[in-house]
């Protein structure tokens, strides 16, 4: 199991069409979405290898995900559990303004488990694991912190993005779990205000790499990113792009750099990398289908395909 190896929840995503009040709304789509295996396609879809490991239920959404993360390219260790696959619905209140709900508790995916770890994780390049899974629950949240420590034990580099989730934790519970979190990882990843939960009003970047990461990237949106990487400082401005859907743009940002880092570029190009896919993201409605391959990172820089 060479690459990246990330665990978390993935749900059946069911958005509505149009934008205004989800009561007006009159078509629906429906996809999958989730974090970590937001990443996993990422990095896959820039020509790494990447395996997500979860839990779904033994449902019609359970089955579209596993078909889903296969025909990515991604490796996809599924536990069948049974209880329900997670469900999450979106819809844009205003054109600016994007609303999700969650149908996770008791999900199949929050009763991810220690248990559920492959021994095979240590021959992984990079483990991937984000914020979200240990708000699940305490289980979940026990095999997050078992897979770092099985990485670090077997050398494996350790990436943590914050990924804080108001709808899921208080700031209260959650900052001294994502502090933990981000003191074990090699890389971390957040925007500012989920670094401002335990890092104060310092600035973000040293704040988060004074717990220990030798790489810190903090990611400011329309603003770009900064990063501390091996104690050089980094600012890259962000890419203009026409801002279609935001979901998903922090994921493909991180695959974008955690797909260059393990292909061997240097800090520079893994920071460029991330920051045009993750402004490509964003010109896509959805969590994963804008997800860019190299192509299209190429591509971009024209708007004509010819």
């Amino acid at each position: 199991m060479s690459g990246l190896f990330t665990l978390g929840e993935t749900m059946g995503l069911v958005a509505a069409d149009s934008i205004g009040p989800l009561e007006y709304a009159r078509g629906f789509s429906f996809a999958i979405g989730g974090a970590e295996s937001n990443v996993a396609i990422g990095v896959a879809r820039l020509g790494g290898t990447a395996t997500w490991l979860g839990r779904v239920g033994r449902d019609a959404t359970g089955d579209l995900i596993a078909r889903r993360l296969v025909s990515e390219g991604v490796v996809a260790h599924v536990v069948r559990d049974d209880s329900f696959t997670g469900l999450m619905v979106r819809y844009r209140r205003t054109g600016a303004l994007t609303h999700v709900d969650y149908h996770r508790a008791g999900s199949a995916g929050s009763r991810l488990a220690p248990a559920d770890l492959p021994s095979a994780l240590d021959q992984a390049d990079i483990l991937h694991v984000t914020g979200i899974t240990p708000a699940l629950s305490s289980s979940a949240r026990a095999a997050v912190f078992q897979a770092v420590e099985q990485a670090r034990a077997a050398g494996v580099t350790v990436s943590v993005d914050v990924n804080y989730r108001a709808k899921l934790w208080s700031r209260f519970d959650a900052a001294p779990v994502l502090r933990d979190l981000v003191s074990r990882a090699d890389i971390a990843f957040a925007g500012p205000d989920e670094a401002a939960l335990f890092v104060g009003d310092d600035d973000p970047v040293t704040g988060l790499a004074a717990l220990g990461p030798a790489e810190v990237v903090v990611k400011d949106g329309a603003r770009g990113c900064a990063a501390l990487i091996d104690e050089q400082r980094y600012e890259v401005p962000a890419i203009t792009a026409t801002v279609v859907d935001p979901v998903g743009a922090g994921d493909a940002f991180v695959a974008g750099y955690l797909a260059d880092r393990m292909a061997g570029a240097l800090p520079p190009a893994r920071l460029a990398t991330a920051i045009a896919a993750g402004a490509f993201a964003v010109t896509v409605p959805g969590d994963c289908e804008g997800l860019p391959r190299r192509a299209d990172l190429i591509a971009a820089t024209d708007n004509v395909a010819r």
